[in-house]
């Protein structure tokens, strides 16, 4: 089937992505700032300041999937921060596109993690991979990131980019802490709850991964959400009707997420209505497209 080298496979998509490309029989090697060698996923050394990748990971690789970045929610975002967010990025590209350039491998393929937050805080406007950069952290920091997938599709090696929406696991990542306060029987939407979330499964943006893989037409950058965005409170409703148990619902002002996350709180507080018809017109087809059949699966 072929080799395929993950960087960023540790993290929350990678690790699925990672077994679903096993059992359809790919071999599977991860990039990570150690190496593990007897790791499940073989894991060979890169160093994004170094410019740095172990030789023998680059051996026979078919497909390059790129993940890698720093988590945005993870810390506040400082200035240096906010450096950090967008290095993390920028820099994988441009190591794969050095030792592309310099004849140390030629992959089949590219493909690479990008993010909606590309599109800015735009209400009820419908989006789709035309429209430009919004305002706001995020849409720069994207913004920056794809223009290094841009460089690396310049190597004429074929680049795929998804934008990947909110990834709904219980494993991880929002829907994880959404869940929390559900445990103590509260749950919660932010601000007014009326902003829209662009929403995916972690099953179907995982096959949607494979699809650029095995699909030599895909090239550019495709919105990678479901066909049914959903506002922040009618997630947080859908969440308790998943669960199927009492609890009370109540929201949490903006100022209270303002004051200790600041700037960081437009991840939770802004959102966009993105179109999945690009990705739909490719032949994808969505496992899940409506958000009580996604939960139903993730929090069975």
């Amino acid at each position: 089937m072929g080799r395929i080298l993950i960087a960023g496979g540790t993290g929350l998509i990678g690790q699925h992505l990672s077994s679903l490309l096993q059992e359809k029989g790919f071999e599977v090697i991860h990039l990570s700032r150690k190496s593990q060698p007897n790791a499940r996923f073989k894991t060979y050394e890169w160093d994004l300041t170094q410019g740095y990748i172990e030789a023998e990971a680059l051996e026979n690789i078919d497909y390059v999937i790129n993940l890698a970045g720093a988590g945005v929610a993870d810390k506040r975002w400082t200035e240096r921060r906010k450096e950090t967010l967008i290095k993390s990025r920028i820099h994988g590209a441009s190591i794969f596109a050095k030792y592309i350039i310099e004849g140390e491998f030629s992959p089949k393929a590219y493909i690479s993690a990008s993010a909606i937050g590309l599109y800015g805080n735009n209400g009820n406007e419908i989006l789709n991979e035309e429209n430009k950069k919004g305002n706001g952290f995020l849409a720069e920091c994207t913004f920056e990131w794809e223009k290094a997938i841009r460089l690396l599709a310049k190597t004429n090696v074929r680049t795929v980019g998804l934008r990947i929406g909110i990834v709904l696991s219980p494993k991880g990542g929002a829907l994880e802490k959404m869940l929390m306060p559900f445990k103590f029987g509260i749950g919660n939407w932010f601000g007014n709850g009326e902003q829209i979330y662009s929403w995916i499964h972690m099953n179907d943006v995982c096959k949607m991964f494979i699809l650029a893989i095995e699909k030599q037409e895909m090239s550019g950058f495709y919105n990678a959400v479901a066909p049914n965005p959903i506002s922040n409170k009618t997630l947080a409703h859908a969440i308790k009707k998943a669960r199927g148990k009492a609890c009370l619902m109540l929201p949490v002002p903006a100022i209270f997420l303002r004051i200790p996350l600041g700037e960081m709180a437009d991840v939770v507080l802004n959102g966009s209505h993105v179109s999945s018809a690009k990705i739909e017109e490719a032949g994808f087809e969505f496992e899940f497209p409506e958000i009580d059949g996604a939960l139903d699966d993730l929090l069975d």
